[in-house]
């Protein structure tokens, strides 16, 4: 992911985020209903700092023209052999709201290495864990999230038997 990626956050964006995860909690698009809440306006679900991948213009799974692209179907699009593991995985996903995030919030978010550590597995094993924090900033260079991503790779594919 590139660094400082700017992210506007619009109740479109908000609502069709909502429905896409299937929740069809009014607070994610109805305003009116939003009003008598206890934040008192539209919010976002918790997981939809991920949608940042879409202002990414480095993200490796947007589609670029002329360029063979894997895709996320059930089959491959354009490729014609499977493309190889890399033998990682996301692993975990943690949010730490500092306040919900509403319409009209213009996001900047900042990407910052975290810890590492390994583990040992007897089916796979050296496992070695990489975590991402991801600040998301307000247009008044308030924090508003902290997200941290854990992603797992193994030394070797892991024993069938």
């Amino acid at each position: 992911m590139a660094d400082d990626i700017k992210m506007p956050v619009e109740g479109s964006h908000i609502m069709m985020f909502a429905r896409s995860v299937g929740d069809e909690n009014p607070i994610y698009h109805d305003e009116e209903y939003a009003k008598t809440t206890e934040v008192g306006h539209i919010i976002a679900p918790p997981t939809f700092p991920r949608a940042v991948a879409q202002f990414d213009p480095d993200y490796f799974l947007r589609w670029r023209p002329s360029q063979e692209w894997f895709g996320s179907g059930k089959n491959p699009t354009s490729i014609s052999e499977k493309p190889k593991s890399s033998g990682g995985l996301h692993a975990e996903q943690h949010f730490e709201y500092h306040r919900q995030l509403k319409p009209g919030d213009q996001l900047t978010v900042t990407v910052k290495p975290g810890k590492t550590w390994e583990k040992e597995s007897k089916r796979a094993g050296k496992l070695m864990f990489t975590e991402t924090i991801q600040e998301y900033r307000d247009q008044n260079g308030e924090l508003v999230i902290t997200s941290r991503g854990v992603g797992v790779k193994t030394e070797r594919p892991v024993d069938q038997s």
